[in-house]
């Protein structure tokens, strides 16, 4: 007779990739195949079989959720030029110009989006870590960024009918074409935006003179792989100019050039500051952010956190940047939005010029909103909101938005929860320099992404913080908000998989979560009392001073830290169950 635990309802896997899917293969053997009886729904959603099935896995992974509700989603890999020509290489009867988006791109957005989903990440509430407080007073860090062109100089509306929102563009010919088309609705804001290449390069040969001249390490940060038409024109163009006028300078100098995606960069270079450094980012809207950030990190440093913060990410509906559509301009000519065979907005773009278009949708910005007010009444957390609404149309539907759900609590008798509406750079600095005891901290896409990483590092990592998407019905999607572990993975492989470091928190908690989840919707009382049992036991073995080492140094006691890899780590949260 078996004594695992009967699980009626099924589970969603979504596997990933690199050393990620090393431990999530034995996490799911350790903790859940030995241990439940329990259908598991199996969606291979690697960057390989993503682009062998044309995407295809990613639909399946969407309708899997749909279908059952509640998943884990492990991290998976968004390739490059360098590792998608790798994978066409291996598999030559792929034609790439055949291929749909979803083959070649990050699922995660269309899976967020194809669910309805936003995204709350928070710390792990493990009783011995300490925050990450690196000493910022006094480090010589300057942040550079391009003071013009991007969303800082977009033009936004709100849509004031149903329709389709075209992006038209007349070139040499006179003839106008057509590049994208969107349906919206009534209510929904849509941005454009476009960036002057000339000023990109201009601004590139400013920001690695300034380096050299001031002798700083040089990095430079943008989000390339997502919004690969906009942010990815400007880092070919920038890091062109740095390959042909600046490397041997830089190298000669004895100076370093690091560049990295923004949301990880940002993370690493606020937990873990450069002695001198001019820090680049073109982007002027986080650009920004990350100034004054900045500027108030070297003045007053960074304080104790001893707080919990947690990060609600609007990442249903258009998806802001994330769900955009970006390219670079075909030629020199007039790009257009047209709504409903109305002329809305025109400007000249010069050839290459990368722009940008991207909406949101009102009734999922509201679902976010209430889900937002729902987490803070329920679990006693006050509210900062970070919005740009007194310059830019597209985030004062937001505004909006937040006061009509305020007065519809109240027209019930139900209060909402203490919050508050402030710039996103005012909310930043909140998160990271004064953090209430509660916060709860809802932010736009890119902000989210940004603000969260940053967060977590914090908090002492990615893998030391929670992740679930959430969406209006229902539909649980849980995470871990790290990534692949590229670095590990090639020592496993380098090693014949003898070493293997990895830190498995984020990854069990997310699993604990969701068959936590599945047990309450079944009625299922013995798979809670596991579920929590599992959480509870991953919590005991770091409080037992048993970690990995990225936590090495970063407990109450760090003279009573035992060091494991990923194995020992694995057994040590068995041994406590």
């Amino acid at each position: 007779m078996s004594n695992k635990i009967k699980v009626s309802k099924p589970l969603v896997i979504l596997h990933g990739d690199e050393m990620a899917q090393i431990a999530f293969e034995r996490i799911l053997e350790q903790f859940v195949t030995s241990r439940l009886d329990i259908d598991l729904v199996e969606i291979d959603l690697t960057a390989e079989n993503r682009l062998v099935t044309n995407g295809q896995a990613v639909r399946d992974a969407i309708e899997a959720l749909k279908t059952h509700g509640v998943g884990v989603k492990n991290a998976g890999m968004t390739v490059n030029r360098a590792q998608l020509d790798e994978l066409l290489a291996r598999h030559p009867d792929i034609k790439e110009a055949e291929l749909d988006k979803l083959a070649t791109k990050s699922p995660n957005g269309a899976i967020r989006k194809g669910i309805g989903g936003n995204i709350t990440r928070e710390d792990i509430e493990f009783r011995n870590l300490q925050s990450v407080r690196p000493d910022w007073v006094g480090r010589d860090i300057e942040v550079d960024t391009m003071e013009s062109g991007g969303l800082d100089f977009s033009y936004s509306e709100l849509s004031n009918a149903t329709g389709v929102a075209k992006v038209m563009f007349v070139g040499s010919s006179g003839d106008p074409e057509e590049l994208h088309r969107r349906t919206l609705k009534k209510g929904d804001p849509w941005m454009l935006a476009t960036n002057s290449l000339e000023e990109v390069k201009a601004w590139a040969h400013r920001f690695f003179q300034r380096a050299l001249n001031e002798k700083r390490d040089i990095y430079l940060g943008l989000k390339d792989t997502v919004i690969s038409g906009y942010d990815g024109v400007m880092r070919a163009a920038i890091e062109d100019i740095y390959e042909s006028d600046y490397k041997d300078k830089v190298a000669a100098a004895g100076l370093s050039y690091h560049y990295e995606l923004i949301d990880a960069q940002a993370a690493r270079i606020v937990s873990n500051p450069p002695e001198r450094a001019l820090w680049g980012v073109p982007d002027n809207v986080s650009g920004m952010k990350l100034y004054k950030l900045v500027q108030q990190l070297k003045h007053y440093g960074l304080p104790e956190r001893k707080a919990h913060v947690s990060i609600s990410r609007m990442s249903a509906g258009g998806g802001d940047q994330y769900g955009s559509y970006n390219t670079p301009a075909p030629e020199k000519g007039i790009i257009k939005v047209i709504v409903d065979g109305e002329e809305k907005h025109a400007r000249t773009v010069m050839e290459n010029d990368p722009i940008l278009f991207m909406s949101n949708d009102r009734e999922a910005i509201k679902d976010w909103v209430e889900q937002v007010f729902r987490d803070a009444s329920v679990n006693k957390k006050e509210v900062y909101f970070g919005l740009k609404r007194e310059f830019v149309n597209y985030d004062e539907v937001y505004s909006s938005i937040i006061l009509e759900i305020r007065k519809e609590l109240a027209a019930l008798d139900t209060p909402p929860p203490s919050f508050m509406i402030m710039r996103p750079s005012r909310q930043l600095s909140k998160m990271i320099c004064d953090p209430p005891r509660w916060g709860l901290y809802p932010a736009q896409n890119l902000d989210g992404d940004i603000f969260s990483d940053i967060s977590a590092a914090l908090g002492g990592s990615l893998a030391t913080a929670s992740s679930v998407i959430t969406s209006k019905d229902g539909t649980m999607l849980y995470e871990a908000p790290h990534g692949t572990a590229h670095d590990l993975y090639l020592r496993y492989l380098e090693t014949d998989g003898k070493e293997a470091h990895f830190n498995s928190s984020a990854l069990i908690f997310a699993l604990a979560n969701a068959l936590e989840t599945l047990g309450q919707r079944e009625d299922n009382a013995e798979l809670v009392v596991y579920a929590r049992a599992l959480k509870e036991a991953l919590i005991e073995t770091v409080a037992q001073g048993k970690i990995t080492g990225d936590l090495k140094g970063k407990t109450t006691n760090p003279d009573a830290e035992t060091l494991v890899d990923m194995a020992g780590f694995l057994d040590a949260v068995e041994s406590n169950l």
